[in-house]
């Protein structure tokens, strides 16, 4: 199943009427035309921030000027990056939040009711990350069911979509977790992120495609950067995240397999940890991006 097709599923469950076409629309405009793939292609705010760009405002001018379709990021950062962001003519992808199926902690941070609100009819994603248990664990899931379902159906309210996060080492960690509870929460907003870091880090390369298969009827977002091949489990983040120019993990095979599959959606860019000037970090991720993007479409045609 596409994206389009994912937010379809997505209309159908919520009161917004405008949701999948501001949807589409969006992904219309922000594509990088005829000689690229449509992917809507954003930047994480872990790949704009540095001691020159330290406001959303400059954050946002930078990755304008670069040609990112918009940003993704954390929710202490979204009141101002999302008033940077449409000042600029750009788009919020996502907003970046926690949740903990810890009963002795909070469920979600306490932001996220008026951050849901503030963001109505705007099409970001909610993106959650999941911990309060042991990775991987279904012991989780009957409280993490619960939980989701009850940020679906507050998300639903303001036509937003919910993405689950898979993160190395927290509850939710791989992207089967995210597949498994999508199924499980069974509210047609909510879907799954594919990680390309977080998957490198916990799972073996030779199992990309059944994994991305076994995702696509719920994809909503991917993340990619560029990272190196081998024994990923065995690797720091500094050899697991790199510019998209660096690295020896075949990034052109990861993002043909995607589109071939269906995937059509909005693909974020991570820079975490990543040292170094973030407009140079972002101007060769972004000429990367490009290469990669007008050869998948050229052999496409």
């Amino acid at each position: 199943m596409s994206w389009i097709k994912a937010f379809t599923a997505v209309l159908m469950s919520i009161s917004c009427p405008c949701f999948l076409g501001d949807a589409l629309a969006a992904g219309a405009k922000d594509s990088p035309g005829k000689e690229g793939l449509a992917n809507p292609f954003f930047a994480m705010d872990t790949a704009t921030k540095d001691a020159k760009h330290q406001s959303a405002e400059s954050q946002a001018a930078m990755v304008k000027e670069l040609g990112y379709a918009g940003i993704g990021c954390d929710i202490a950062a979204m009141p101002d990056m999302l008033k940077a962001v449409e000042g600029s003519g750009l788009k919020l992808f996502a907003v970046y939040v926690g949740v903990s199926i810890d009963p002795s902690k909070p469920k979600y941070d306490g932001r996220l009711k008026d951050m849901i609100k503030l963001l109505k009819g705007r099409n970001t994603f909610v993106w959650l990350f999941i911990t309060g248990g042991k990775p991987s664990s279904t012991d989780g899931d009957p409280r993490a069911v619960e939980i989701v379902r009850e940020i679906a159906d507050m998300a639903a309210e303001s036509g937003l979509g919910v993405a689950l996060y898979p993160h190395t080492g927290f509850w939710l960690e791989r992207v089967e977790d995210a597949v498994r509870l999508t199924k499980k929460v069974n509210r047609r907003n909510v879907g799954v992120t594919f990680n390309l870091c977080h998957w490198l880090k916990v799972d073996s390369e030779k199992n990309m495609k059944p994994l991305m298969k076994l995702a696509m009827p719920s994809l909503f977002l991917v993340t990619i950067n560029g990272a190196d091949s081998g024994d990923t489990r065995k690797m720091g983040w500094d050899r697991l995240i790199q510019t998209l120019d660096r690295g020896d993990f075949d990034i052109y095979n990861f993002l043909e397999t995607l589109t071939s599959l269906g995937y059509s959606g909005p693909i974020g860019l991570q820079h975490y940890g990543i040292k170094g000037d973030a407009h140079d970090n972002l101007q060769r991720s972004m000429n990367a991006w490009r290469n990669l993007s007008a050869k998948i479409a050229a052999e496409d045609k």
